[in-house]
């Protein structure tokens, strides 16, 4: 898969989507894993981060809507993927069928900063 076939595929599906896409084209790396999980799999993961980053107070995007996207995909495999922005102040999470040709929900988490800083 190429850059331009994720940018492709990054549409509306979650408000993450256009912020990810973004990333990708200003120069944010990307990588969409060979591996396929469980959709319900990574839902009660996806929920427990959506809980801990909300009582951490950590920034993210779409968090919950993705949350519900996976709850829905029961136990349909996925394939995973990532954008980093280029500054690595933003990761993007993306959820793609199994063949890697769309994309079915995206959400973003800011990075946490070292408390030294």
């Amino acid at each position: 898969m190429t850059g331009d076939d994720l940018t492709a595929m990054l549409a509306e599906q979650t408000p993450a989507c256009g912020p990810a896409r973004d990333a990708l084209l200003a120069g944010g790396a990307f990588v969409v894993w060979d591996g396929l999980v469980p959709a319900n799999q990574l839902f009660h993961t996806y929920r427990t981060r959506l809980r801990l980053t909300q009582k951490r107070g950590q920034p993210t995007l779409a968090l919950a809507e993705t949350v519900e996207i996976l709850r829905g995909t029961g136990d349909e495999l996925l394939r995973i993927g990532r954008i980093d922005t280029a500054d690595r102040t933003w990761t993007f999470m993306l959820f793609l069928n199994a063949t890697a040709s769309t994309v079915l929900a995206c959400t973003g988490v800011a990075a946490t900063r070292d408390k030294t800083d």
